[in-house]
């Protein structure tokens, strides 16, 4: 047997036993708990599906989970009609964003200070499902699931987060895609707008006694807001396409079983590709037009595809209160982002941070002068990833009454990896067309293969005392990582790895939550979870450790629903990871210790809803958070070669760590229609490391974003919609990373139809 499952599974087979022998639904002579009547009423093995691919279930479950807790439902999807999933989040608190093309196609989102470079501080899931293109190896989000095409966003934060792992620091979100429908049902949603922007989104399904199936598909394209300098012969689109197929099939047990029973077979399909680059704009350009995009970025682009198959069986008796599921799944993804790195043998990221010194290689850059052969390096950044592995979850529920345990115990045995064959081509640019002048050779710039296998297991224990909630959870992971470099000039590897580096990983990550209803109003929550991050395959670096406290309240009452949770992050070790993203002039895929790091901040989060104004039937809602991270300092002092960081004093800000983050939403919803304007606010944030004023040229722009969207539903199947993205035009810049200052998306209008069948 493989030794990296021979001692977990004596491990399985020992808490399986413990678990099932203390069972008495084994002999049928116990009965479901008071607090699951409403779930016995459904289907038990629907239930258990959902189990499998939800971590909270709905949004009431989520208010009384022991931490920070957020479902955004069907409902709060539908008012915007969203592509871009950095808005939706915009309305979570926690949750750092830093935009970046503008349609939110690569995010970069993080949770509590955690670093937010491609999303790979966090877990991300999509139904209960490691969906990173490689999570363990490389889990820089490339690919990150359509928002369009799903039903519900969780996002999990503190204790709660141990059942999902492996990255426990920050948090997780999991994306839950569309449910089958449990009758016929379709639906053909059309959106045109600005840039030559349009968006198709259409799904159909249907359901009998014992089966149920879904197809959906969409489809989104633009030409894109920059406006690219270019000779007469090169397209000016700077824009993308994008497809996203999704199949489903579902077979149940025949209604009456005594062990009820649902396969579920999933498909998915996604292919993208947009003339995106990674050159930004200096300080003066984007001044006088923040839309710009230089000549040298004319070649740049992106093709990519990802598939997923997954397969989710899940078991539960009819009259018993346990349920066991398990999913098989496999992701692949290809991605070739042929994308302009240097100039005149500078970084581009060099070139735009300090114009005046290499003022002959911007002109190059921006087409107003002819340059000599190979002079502008275009690379082929050619990926190939997988993921696959097979997971299960087994729920089983003791006592009744005052006393009741919910316990959960889950494994997975997973394997992903990167491979890397990529080199570099070489243009003139002439009157502001490039032309190619050297081939690269294959694998010249890089030629490496990364991989994972991983087995972790979690289990947890919600203990119920009357008022008062305890849930105990504790994670185990066993990671073997490897790296193999092969020689640049040996692109079909024949002679092997010139060098194998290896590092394994043992962990145990503890967690602990705790609520107390203190009135039928308030509730209290406090949780506290060792935070964890693996290395990359083959770093030096140590992993990546803090210790995570959280406490706060909820409260709900006559419509009020409020929430505040102060939180703390306690780094022992912060890890930085080199990605092109990133910028600065590092190794791709090296690792650098940043020591010890604090992030202390306040979570506040309020819905209401004013009904029946004035006698009509119109409401009001309401909703905001606010976000205040005060504190996320190092706090050592050291010199690191990774970008964003550089010479390091202890009282140091993080970069990428806003203070101040707001966002408030209020309507008009009647019978037949509705109208919602959604603010958000973020302040001026470091782009690298520092204290005391932010030096000019090291910052994102402070700036309000209002959004609005106005939907009338005619009759029962045709409703119209109207969206504004940027209702006020605001120009502001996102970032300073990967090369430049990049711009927000400007103002953009959208109308759309919708018909359900």
């Amino acid at each position: 047997m493989n030794s990296l499952y021979a001692r977990p599974a004596i491990v399985i087979t020992g808490v399986f036993c413990a678990l099932f022998a203390s069972n008495p639904a084994w002999s049928q002579e116990s009965q479901k708990p008071e607090s699951g009547e409403k779930a016995a009423q459904e289907n038990a093995a629907d239930v258990a599906l959902l189990k499998q691919f939800s971590v909270l279930g709905d949004a009431e479950t989520a208010r009384a989970v022991a931490g920070s807790a957020h479902f955004i439902g069907a409902e709060e999807l539908e008012t915007f009609s969203r592509s871009d999933v950095l808005r939706v989040l915009r309305e979570v608190p926690g949750v750092y964003l830093q935009e970046e093309e503008g349609y939110g196609l690569r995010p970069n989102i993080g949770v509590r200070g955690s670093g937010l470079d491609r999303s790979s501080r966090i877990t991300l899931l999509e139904d209960g499902v490691l969906i990173a293109p490689a999570p363990y190896a490389a889990p820089s989000a490339y690919y990150f699931p359509g928002v369009q095409r799903m039903n519900a966003i969780e996002v999990v934060k503190g204790p709660a987060a141990i059942a999902l792992g492996p990255r426990t620091t920050g948090g997780a979100i999991n994306m839950l895609s569309t449910p089958v429908p449990d009758s016929f049902r379709g639906s053909v949603a059309l959106s045109a707008g600005q840039d030559g922007l349009f968006n198709t989104l259409a799904r159909v399904g249907d359901a009998g006694s014992r089966h149920a199936w879904l197809l959906e598909a969409n489809h989104q394209s633009t030409d894109g807001f920059k406006e690219l300098d270019s000779g007469q012969s090169v397209s000016a689109d700077t824009g993308f396409e994008l497809k996203d197929y999704l199949g489903k099939v579902q077979i149940r047990s025949a209604p009456g079983s005594r062990w009820e029973q649902t396969l579920e077979l999933k498909l998915g399909y996604w292919e993208h590709d947009a003339n995106e680059t990674y050159v930004g704009l200096t300080e003066a350009d984007i001044a006088t037009n923040p839309y710009r995009r230089y000549a040298g970025s004319q070649l740049d682009h992106l093709g990519a595809h990802h598939s997923q198959y997954q397969a989710s069986w899940t078991i539960a008796p009819a009259d018993g209160n346990w349920d066991l599921g398990v999913t098989a799944y496999r992701n692949e993804f290809h991605r070739n982002w042929y994308k302009l790195g240097a100039v005149g043998g500078v970084s581009i990221g060099s070139v735009l941070q300090d114009p005046v010194t290499y003022a002959e290689q911007l002109d190059w850059l921006r087409g107003d002068a002819d340059s000599p052969d190979d002079a502008l390096a275009v690379r082929n950044n050619n990926r190939s990833y997988y993921a696959q592995g097979i997971q299960a979850v087994f729920n089983r529920e003791i006592g009744s009454g005052r006393m009741r345990h919910e316990i959960e115990f889950g494994l997975r045995i997973h394997k992903d990896e990167e491979n890397r064959l990529q080199d570099d081509d070489l243009y003139r640019i002439s009157a502001g067309t490039m032309s190619r002048t050297s081939d690269g050779a294959a694998g010249s710039q890089a030629n490496r293969l990364s991989d994972a296998q991983a087995y972790a297991m979690h289990l947890s224990d919600r203990m119920e005392f009357g008022d008062f909630s305890l849930t105990p959870g504790l994670r185990y992971e066993h990671i073997k990582l490897t790296r193999n470099d092969y020689s640049t000039a040996d692109p079909e590897r024949l002679a092997g790895p010139t060098r194998v580096r290896r590092n394994d990983v043992d962990v145990l990550v503890p967690g602990l939550g705790a609520t107390w209803q203190a009135s039928n109003s308030l509730l209290l929550i406090g949780g506290i979870n060792k935070g964890f991050n693996p290395p990359a395959p083959g770093s030096a670096a140590d992993a990546e450790e803090s210790v995570n406290l959280e406490l706060g309240t909820r409260f709900y009452k006559a419509g009020v629903n409020l929430e505040v949770i102060g939180f703390i992050s306690d780094y022992k070790n912060l890890v930085g990871t080199c990605t092109a993203s990133t910028g600065g002039d590092c190794v791709i895929g090296d690792q650098f210790d940043g020591g010890k790091v604090t992030v202390r901040g306040v979570e506040v989060g309020g819905r209401y809803r004013l009904a029946k104004l004035a006698g009509s039937d119109l409401s009001v809602p309401l909703s905001f958070n606010y976000t205040w991270t005060p504190t996320a300092d190092f706090d050592n002092s050291f010199s690191s070669g990774f970008g964003p960081w550089g010479d390091v004093q202890a009282g140091d800000r993080m970069p990428y760590v806003p203070e101040q983050q707001l966002s408030f939403g209020a309507g008009l919803e009647a019978d037949s229609w509705s109208a919602m304007l959604q603010a958000s606010y973020q302040d001026r944030t470091r782009t690298a490391a520092g204290s005391g004023d932010i030096p000019a040229g090291e910052s994102t722009d402070s700036r309000v974003v209002v959004d609005f969207a106005l939907n009338w539903q005619l009759n029962a199947n045709l409703q119209l919609s109207g969206r504004v993205e940027n209702l006020f035009d605001e120009v502001y810049n996102v970032a300073r990373r990967p090369a430049g200052l990049r711009p927000g998306m400007p103002r953009t209008a959208l109308l759309g139809i919708r018909y359900d069948l």
